[in-house]
């Protein structure tokens, strides 16, 4: 059963410059592919006042979920900058749902949140 959507954005990103606790400030694209075929993923990442970065290809295998930090440039191939603001878009080419979450240990406390992408 394929559910989700193709195109999502996300326009409140945000990664942390700093953190506390030794728990690292991060944010996380939430990722779940319940379709029969692989998802192949394009980000691209938007700024206030730079230009865009990407796109970045994602694999993303049927039917599993997988969590991409955005605070690592392992992850991702691209290092993104820490304390600006971005916004983010992922293309697929078969359904999947985006969550996103980020948790901010900033000030020595933890601050979680998390939401659903706007998705078409």
């Amino acid at each position: 059963m394929d559910v989700g959507k193709r195109r999502w954005y996300v326009p409140d990103g945000y990664l942390p410059g700093d953190s506390s606790h030794g728990v690292v400030s991060h944010e996380a694209a939430c990722l779940l592919n319940t379709g029969d075929h692989d998802a192949e993923l394009l980000f691209t990442f938007f700024f206030e006042n730079q230009d865009p970065i990407g796109p970045v290809p994602v694999q993303l295998a049927a039917r599993r979920a997988l969590h991409v930090r955005l605070d690592d440039p392992n992850a991702i191939g691209v290092e993104l900058p820490k304390g600006v603001p971005y916004a983010y878009s992922v293309e697929s080419d078969v359904p999947v749902v985006l969550q996103h979450s980020r948790l901010d240990t900033t000030a020595g406390a933890y601050t979680l949140f998390t939401t659903i992408a706007y998705g078409e």
